[in-house]
């Protein structure tokens, strides 16, 4: 079969709120995957595969075996596969790429595939405002503090990670089966983003963000389309780009998002 899609997700936080609720989603993930990888020219994972993830320079953290396995597999097929870091997975350093030869990325790409030009990121940090998260990104980001963090013993640095995790608004929100965002208000900050960016570059036809839990498909201009990916907590949404058009889908069921 010819690989002709682009397929994009993103929020995953695998982790979250447990165990097993987390083991259920990574299984699924696998199974779109598997169903994609069939087709995709190339798959963009936009940012927080995982709610917490940190390298050190020779541990990585246990578990997701499942879905590191089906990454390596997919792009040993020769199936280019992207990840967006997102805030929960900033510290992904290097490992990703050298182990499974993805293509790892931190600021936002612009790319034309096919005729269409893509504004592809995760979405934190877009804009004006926030600016307690804009500080605190920085100071994840600083290269001073991930050394600092490092020299934690693993069992001890990613506890504590964990722990924040699992006491975090997302992972209770999970924990309840449910997402309390009010779609005009999350896609709000990312729809000023992207129409600012229109002006500066009017030959954009998709913008494509992860970020803010929300499904989100409509047209912005003549000629482009804002695209939320949601998530796989409680939407389980995906997009996927052929023939010249952009379709904001759910898993497994593959049904159009209104």
């Amino acid at each position: 079969m010819e690989r002709t899609k682009l397929y994009f997700a993103s929020d995953f936080h695998l982790g979250i709120p447990d165990y097993a609720s987390s083991l259920k989603r990574e299984k699924m993930l696998v199974s779109w995957l598997t169903q994609v990888a069939v087709d995709a020219a190339e798959i963009f994972l936009m940012g927080d595969i995982f709610d917490f993830w940190f390298e050190y320079k020779t541990v990585v953290p246990k578990g997701f075996v499942r879905l590191l396995g089906k990454l390596a597999e997919i792009t040993d097929a020769g199936i280019i596969v992207h990840v967006f870091r997102g805030n929960h997975d900033v510290w992904a350093f290097d490992y990703l790429a050298k182990e499974i030869n993805i293509q790892l990325h931190r600021e936002p790409v612009v790319r034309t595939i096919g005729g269409r030009t893509f504004f592809l990121a995760h979405g934190d940090g877009l804009g004006p405002g926030d600016h307690g998260y804009k500080f605190l990104k920085k100071v994840f980001e600083f290269k001073p503090n991930q050394f600092l963090f490092r020299w934690l013993h693993p069992d001890i640095g990613t506890r504590m990670g964990l722990y924040f995790s699992g006491r975090s608004r997302l992972a209770n929100l999970a924990k309840a089966g449910t997402l309390e965002n009010e779609p005009d208000q999350q896609k709000g900050v990312l729809l000023d983003f992207a129409l600012n960016q229109l002006k500066q570059n009017e030959s954009i036809n998709y913008f494509i963000f992860g970020h803010r839990h929300v499904p989100v498909l409509e047209s912005i201009g003549d000629h482009t389309q804002l695209v939320i990916l949601g998530d796989w907590i409680t939407h389980f949404t995906y997009a996927v780009f052929h023939e010249e058009a952009m379709q904001l889908l759910r898993y497994p069921q593959g049904t159009t998002v209104d």
